[in-house]
């Protein structure tokens, strides 16, 4: 599928120079001369090398269609986790660094979509939102729930977060697993 330059955004897959690539970051950028660019760094499928690119809003670029099959997420061993298709049954064990962070949230029976390139797992897709508890963070002080100012908190997971004042130690929030960005508090 063709995309324009402009089009692409962080976590796609592009095919580029024979290989395939995950857009990491993404910058628009106008200059006052000349037509609109947009800057990304790459990071290579498989080898992990990382390249800087620019590329222009009227060029193509090649975005990789996957298959997609619905997996449950069942246990962790070593740097290796393993993730049973919802059909057929069969595992699959996948390397910690094709998730990357987000490995950090999946949770015992969590289902994942697993993308796959002529039949080679590239990429693991969880679901945008997780419900964690907070494991630790400073105790709300009396009339600073007035602010906005966000504070910081530990998940149970381990991965730290900025949520509001009026969270507290145990209480469960809702967090997006693309950034780590607290959304709300858990019903």
């Amino acid at each position: 599928m063709k995309l324009q330059g402009n089009a692409l955004r962080p976590g796609m897959i592009i095919e580029h120079k024979n290989r395939l690539w995950r857009v990491v970051k993404y910058q628009s950028t106008q200059p006052g001369k000349g037509g609109a660019y947009a800057q990304v760094e790459l990071s290579e499928i498989g080898a992990g090398t990382k390249l800087n690119e620019r590329f222009r809003s009227s060029e193509d670029v090649e975005r990789v269609r996957f298959e997609q099959q619905a997996h449950q997420y069942l246990f962790a061993d070593g740097d290796m986790l393993t993730f049973m298709d919802a059909e057929t049954f069969e595992q699959i064990a996948l390397p910690r660094d094709v998730l990357g962070n987000a490995a950090a949230y999946l949770q015992d029976g969590m289902e994942v979509m697993i993308e796959s390139h002529h039949g080679q797992p590239i990429s693991v897709k969880l679901p945008d939102q997780v419900t964690l508890e907070i494991a630790e963070t400073e105790p709300t002080v009396k009339g600073q729930t007035a602010t906005s100012s966000p504070k910081p908190a530990v998940l149970e997971n381990g991965v730290r977060v900025m949520v509001p004042q009026f969270i507290n130690q145990g209480d469960r929030i809702v967090v997006t697993t693309e950034d780590s960005t607290y959304l709300k508090r858990a019903d």
